[in-house]
């Protein structure tokens, strides 16, 4: 009974996972945004003078941040229906918006035919012909917007998420259906575009009636977090880290950064909706004289610039003394990485394996703390690493960093003097402890079950360049017939295989294929590469044939 029950948990949050790394595809143009909007605001609101070209070139990409914060449904939902999808990938955007377009027509079509229109849906006109309460009234104008010239709820990414899971699902389940030769137009993908009318219409319905109770619903879980204050932003920092080694941490965050659970803020007239978009908007504002303080980043500056250098000295320092050498030439570039573009998993994975207790009652709780400082001090800059730290220089005036003075010297502190308390104390296997050992960083083994894989063999890969270590990942994985999807996130390569007896073990990917540590859920596996995981993605991708899929 054990089993089964680890089994159905395995599974789900296989599922979890899966949908998170989905849910990452489209974060890749809000990143586009931030950087846009970080680097061309300043020129259009305070350097260049209006009518130049400079400043015409500037406001153009300003616009186009602007843009992508206006249709940010849109982006979730082509990134969804494509991270969803199995095959047929070009055909899955393509039913997506399909499935957007129709599904808010029939919201639309729903509320006309019960008397809600552009022009009928406003305060006055239901309190004085309908006999709504004004504050009932009120309440029901928000629900509605145009969205892409059609006027229907406002769900933001929500309705990105139904629209994009249900492409995406349906084209796993019929994207290869053979139908009789009589129908064999619409046979493969094309049957799923012919299904999508049916789909609207069943979950447009279904929306219209339910989504104002959810919308209440949300509304009320957006006033108890906004209200919940420190505490709120604490809770945060912890599952956000504690979430980590299950590579589901993202659901946690995305809805705060890009719904109305993170807020809703007026800049320069318009209301913006989520941390990011509020953030991007203060930074692109004329007026602003903030960045936003609560963005649930800025907490994680103390962690990358203190709390690891001073966890990473620790370990070198308890490391064995004819070890310290080799210890420093794979910490050093940890730290540096996790400085320079927050990517953090090399240390945390490390510290995870030497002491899971280490990771959740120091690391964890810390990284809850830092968020908390970092709130309660104001402290209000763009971005959490230095690569996105750099548009700050261009409006020093939003920037308030001065608490970081002392944080980050505390951080180090903290970490520094608990890590080698504990490594010494209860002899942890961090990195160089250990005589006869290889000296590296640890990859997260498996985590929720324990594997059986096969022992690694001791044959060389080569990995002089990409394409041979795509090669090298495809062989590992059990060959191109053992891989069923393949993924991947800013850090991360997500692959689900038919056979994990076939999947090397965690051993041979970090010492033989350049990963920095791999994480296994059932047939689901995620091995982590950091910034270099979109080009070996797609080389993976072009020699398995998935580009044009």
């Amino acid at each position: 009974m054990e089993k089964t029950k680890n089994n159905t948990l395995t599974k789900i949050t296989g599922i979890f996972q899966y949908f998170a790394g989905a849910l990452m595809v489209p974060i890749i143009i809000l990143v586009v945004c931030g950087i846009l909007m970080g680097f061309a605001s300043p020129f259009v609101n305070y350097i260049f003078t209006k009518g130049t070209m400079a400043y015409s070139i500037a406001y153009f990409f300003m616009s186009i941040a602007q843009m992508i914060m206006s249709n940010l449904p849109l982006w979730f939902l082509v990134g969804l229906s494509v991270g969803i999808a199995k095959k047929n990938k070009g055909y899955a955007a393509l039913a997506g918006v399909f499935m957007f377009m129709a599904f808010n027509l029939v919201i639309s079509k729903n509320a006309e035919l019960a008397g809600f229109t552009a022009q009928t849906v406003n305060v006055e006109h239901l309190v004085n012909d309908l006999g709504y309460l004004e504050a009932d009234a009120i309440i029901y104008t928000k629900l509605f917007k145009s969205v892409l010239g059609v006027y229907t709820y406002d769900m933001s990414i929500f309705s990105s998420i139904i629209c994009g899971l249900t492409a995406g699902m349906a084209m796993n389940k019929w994207g290869d259906i053979k139908l009789p030769n009589l129908f064999e137009f619409f046979q493969g993908p094309k049957f799923v575009i012919l299904l999508i009318p049916l789909f609207a219409v069943v979950f447009g319905t279904l929306s219209y009636y339910l989504w104002p109770m959810a919308d209440r619903a949300l509304t009320a879980l957006s006033v108890y977090i906004s209200n919940s204050g420190l505490f709120g932003t604490f809770i945060y920092g912890v599952l956000n880290r504690a979430l980590l080694p299950f590579g589901i941490h993202h659901l946690i965050a995305n809805p705060l950064l890009y719904t109305d659970l993170g807020g809703t803020m007026i800049v320069d007239g318009i209301e913006y909706a989520g941390i990011r978009n509020i953030e991007n908007a203060l930074i692109g504002s004329p007026t602003a004289t903030s960045c936003l303080v609560r963005n649930l980043t800025n907490g994680r500056l103390p962690q990358n610039f203190g709390a690891f250098p001073g966890a990473a000295l620790a370990m070198y320092q308890a490391a064995k003394p004819e070890n310290r050498k080799k210890v420093a030439a794979i910490l050093v570039p940890a730290v540096f990485t996790a400085a320079f573009v927050g990517i953090t998993e090399p240390i945390e994975f490390t510290i995870l394996l030497a002491s899971p207790a280490l990771f959740y009652l120091v690391h964890v709780p810390l990284s809850g703390l830092g968020m908390v400082l970092a709130e309660a001090c104001g402290v209000a800059l763009q971005g959490f690493a230095l690569v996105f730290m750099i548009p700050n220089l261009l409006q020093p005036q939003k920037m308030h960093a001065m608490a970081l003075i002392w944080m980050i010297p505390l951080f180090f502190a903290l970490y520094y003097f608990i890590f080698k308390w504990a490594i010494v104390k209860f002899d942890l296997k961090t990195p160089g402890r250990e005589t006869n050992k290889e000296i590296r960083l640890n990859s997260k083994r498996e985590y929720q079950e324990s594997i059986g894989l096969k022992k690694a063999d001791t044959k060389e890969t080569k990995t002089e360049d990409v394409s041979a270590l795509a090669t090298a990942i495809i062989e590992a994985f059990g060959g191109e017939t053992n891989i069923q999807t393949l993924e991947n996130c800013f850090s991360r390569l997500r692959v689900t295989v038919k056979d994990t007896a076939s999947v090397k073990e965690p051993e041979y990917w970090v010492d033989q294929l350049e990963a920095i540590g791999t994480m296994q859920n059932g047939n689901a596996y995620q091995i982590i590469y950091g910034p270099k995981v979109a080009n070996l993605a797609a080389a993976v991708k072009e020699k398995l044939n998935m580009n044009n899929s």
